[in-house]
């Protein structure tokens, strides 16, 4: 497989000038978010009434300090005002008391092109966090890119695929948790804003996620990844590879695919299979249409 990278676009395209950083202002109608995390170290529990989907991988019940991947673009249709994202994440905590920090790419009905986005709660979804700069929490260092700003290009159907690069990881001196795109150090979440987090994570993850606002009268049509199914493989079906997290050494290690713990709550809609291959280390294929004479 190979694939080329969304470095020189990006920057090109989001760049400002020295001494500012650049806030976009993002749709105020989104769908809530709510947490599709664990409450069991062996197996998920999630609730998938809640009209949000997945295929995702995890690492669970360990003690992490960052995690890393290369995320294919896309730009899966979207309706209703629902959402597509693929994201990488780390979290700590239970319930209503996850804490949780999410990086990724997003698509919204309201949207005219996939956006790159962040993610932050210290409460399971409820009273804090928010996207990008929409609430204080996120300290934005770099004026290189811009949180809720497009990316382009992206993947086409059976030809040239593009990725980005996200790299959390959590500060040894400071505490805080550090983002990082396209080798860019953006800005980081205060280790303040957590009571569980402010210590590591104990689950880490990649994956897509779809909401289904269900007003349709049947699934919803919203794709996630490239709107295609993951058998359909490379330059096709969506991926995330060089899956890789941060032990308690800060040694970054590559994901071992034995330890991964998949979630696909409706595999008829979207489902996930994992690889392994030289350059592409730890990887996943995953997504679907939604809506069709399978998924119902």
């Amino acid at each position: 497989m190979e694939a080329k990278t969304l470095e020189a676009e990006l920057l090109q395209d989001w760049q400002c000038p020295e001494g500012t950083i650049p806030v976009v202002r993002s749709p105020q109608n989104r769908p809530r978010r709510k947490t599709s995390f664990f409450s069991s170290s062996i197996q998920p529990d999630v609730d998938f009434g809640n009209n949000h989907e997945y295929a995702q991988v995890s690492l669970l019940g360990g003690n992490f300090f960052g995690a890393s991947g290369r995320l294919n673009v896309w730009k899966p249709s979207t309706f209703n005002g629902e959402f597509s994202l693929t994201q990488i994440w780390v979290l700590a905590g239970r319930d209503t008391e996850v804490n949780i920090v999410e990086a990724g790419w997003q698509t919204l009905t309201e949207m005219d092109n996939t956006r790159l986005f962040i993610y932050w709660t210290s409460d399971g979804y409820q009273r804090t966090g928010c996207y990008n700069l929409e609430c204080p929490g996120f300290v934005q260092t770099s004026h290189k890119l811009t949180l809720g700003g497009k990316i382009v290009p992206i993947s086409q159907y059976g030809g040239d695929q593009f990725e980005i690069s996200i790299y959390i990881h959590k500060d040894k001196q400071s505490g805080n948790w550090w983002l990082r795109i396209q080798e860019i150090d953006v800005g980081y979440w205060p280790g303040s804003i957590f009571n569980k987090l402010s210590d590591r994570a104990d689950t880490v993850g990649w994956g897509g996620q779809i909401f289904n606002s269900g007003l349709e009268g049947h699934h919803t049509s919203t794709q996630m990844g490239s709107g295609h199914f993951d058998d359909e493989g490379f330059r096709k079906a969506s991926y995330v590879r060089n899956l890789r997290y941060v032990d308690e050494s800060r040694a970054i290690k590559d994901a071992d695919p034995h330890n991964l713990v998949p979630l696909v709550s409706r595999p008829e809609c979207y489902d996930l299979q994992m690889g392994n291959l030289k350059n592409y280390g730890t990887h996943f294929f995953y997504g679907g249409p939604g809506y069709s004479d399978k998924c119902l």
